[in-house]
């Protein structure tokens, strides 16, 4: 395979901006890792117009996709999980081509996970799973209990990926085989809820009280990127002011049940601030320091 991609690659290792080629082929018939082509041909560019760009190949009744992605793009698709494919090629992938040792770093950068790149995806993934179990909750509420299940599978799934950034590993897109090697007591909550033989709202009822646990446990560790960003400034922040900083912006889209459930927690107090009107007041936020 490698041999008959070499052409290929060959010219783009010969181009100034290329940092890096990786290969990574299909191991089983059915493969969403390489969105099931035989393989993979990941380029890593720098200084490109165009962010992302994507080629497909068949030959000898085989199937190729070569992605070419700027630095950039992949970075942030490191630091948000927003694409993890493209992480798993990174980490799997064999090393055909690299400029002064450029994947190497990446994956030893990879391997270690620094501290500040896991306190934005555990924020990333605890803001999503704050939104996806309060969802659950109502809809249970409401007697919409297929509804809640589904938004309950989706909570788990959060709550897996928080998990496995907690232990230091990035998610991938099989979460559950790792989940199930390295935190078996969230693994344990899934088969609960998807292969007991209890009725629906009876299995979504005990998933409540579980989730609503595991959530709890995790609140400060899981939120400690928006509580240091918050600990930064002086007096307290308009929700206005959190919603547009440029740290929050991943998880800008869940930020308000996020701070809601931190305020109900006493992670955030509220701060009233008076306005013109009589007895109305703008509710500001500040983080609890921890005593």
């Amino acid at each position: 395979m490698e041999d008959l991609l070499r052409p290929i690659y060959q010219e783009r290792a010969s181009q100034a901006n290329t940092l890096g080629i990786l290969l990574l082929e299909k191991k089983k018939p059915n493969s969403p890792v390489t969105d099931n082509f035989d393989v993979i041909l990941f380029i890593i560019v720098k200084d490109t117009k165009e962010l992302w760009y994507v080629k497909h190949y068949e030959f000898d009744d085989q199937s190729a996709a070569m992605h070419i992605v700027d630095e950039t793009l992949l970075q942030k698709w490191i630091d948000t999980s927003s694409y993890r494919r493209a992480v798993e090629w990174v980490i799997n992938g064999m090393i055909v081509f690299e400029r002064n040792d450029y994947v190497t770093d990446l994956k030893e950068r990879l391997r270690t996970f620094p501290t500040h790149k896991r306190d934005l995806k555990k924020a990333i993934e605890f803001a999503k799973l704050i939104r996806s179990y309060s969802e659950s909750k109502d809809l249970f509420e409401s007697g919409q209990f297929l509804d809640a299940f589904s938004r309950m599978v989706h909570s788990l799934h959060y709550l897996a990926r928080l998990a496995v950034i907690e232990k230091g590993f990035h998610p991938e897109v099989t979460v559950w085989n790792q989940v199930r090697r390295i935190e078996p007591e969230v693994y344990k909550l899934y088969q609960e809820l998807i292969e007991s033989k209890e009725d629906i709202d009876k299995r979504v009822q005990l998933m409540i009280l579980a989730v609503e646990h595991a959530v709890s446990v995790r609140s400060r560790t899981s939120a400690k990127h928006l509580l240091m960003l918050m600990e930064s400034k002086e007096g307290p922040w308009s929700f206005g002011e959190l919603k547009i900083h440029p740290e929050i912006q991943e998880y800008a889209l869940d930020l308000s049940s996020m701070v809601e459930y931190l305020v109900d927690k006493g992670l955030i107090e509220v701060a009233p601030q008076e306005t013109k009107g009589a007895n109305i007041y703008h509710r500001m936020y500040q983080a609890v320091p921890i005593s």
